[in-house]
C-alpha cells in the first residue's frame, strides 16, 4: 500500500541504527544498471524511485549518514555503521531525491517502469522482464 499521509512508508539500514519516514508518493521506479549504482548496491543493478525531499525525515541515525559524491551533483548517502544505501542528493535538484527500495519495511505501491543504462550493464546478468530497456538514461 502506498504511504498516506496518516501511514507514513518506513524504511532502515540493514543495522536499522538508520531510520526514515516518507510520508509522500513515491515516483519514477527503474532499475539502473550503470557501474555507480551496480558497485553501490553490490548487486547486478539498483532499484529505485523519487520523492519530494519534503516527503523525506530521518526518524533516527541522521547523524550516521554519511554523503560520497560519487559523480558531479549526485550525493550518495549510506549509513557509516552497516554500510547501507540511504538516498541520493541531487545539488541541481534539491527538492528531490533518489531512495532505493530495498531499504524499505513494506511494499512502496510503485513498481519499476524501466531499465535504464542498459549499456553497462553486468555481462553476467540477463534482464528477463518485459519493461523498457534504455541504453543511457533518458531525458524525461
Amino acid at each position: 500500500m502506498p504511504p498516506s499521509p496518516t501511514t507514513p512508508l518506513t524504511g532502515t539500514c540493514l543495522c536499522k541504527s538508520v531510520q526514515y519516514a516518507i510520508t509522500g508518493p513515491l515516483q519514477q521506479a527503474l532499475h539502473c544498471h550503470c557501474s555507480m549504482c551496480r558497485k553501490a548496491q553490490g548487486s547486478a543493478f539498483r532499484t529505485r524511485a523519487t520523492v519530494r525531499s519534503a516527503d523525506f525525515r530521518f526518524v533516527q541515525g541522521e547523524d550516521l549518514v554519511r554523503y560520497y559524491a560519487s559523480s558531479p551533483g549526485n550525493l550518495r548517502g549510506f549509513c557509516s555503521v552497516c554500510g547501507s544505501p540511504i538516498h541520493t542528493k541531487f545539488t541541481d535538484r534539491p527538492d528531490v531525491m533518489g531512495l532505493p527500495l530495498g531499504g524499505l519495511d513494506a511494499d512502496p505501491g510503485i513498481r519499476p517502469e524501466m531499465h535504464v543504462c542498459v549499456a553497462h550493464k553486468a555481462p553476467w546478468h540477463t534482464i528477463t522482464d518485459d519493461l523498457p530497456q534504455w541504453p543511457e538514461f533518458p531525458d524525461t
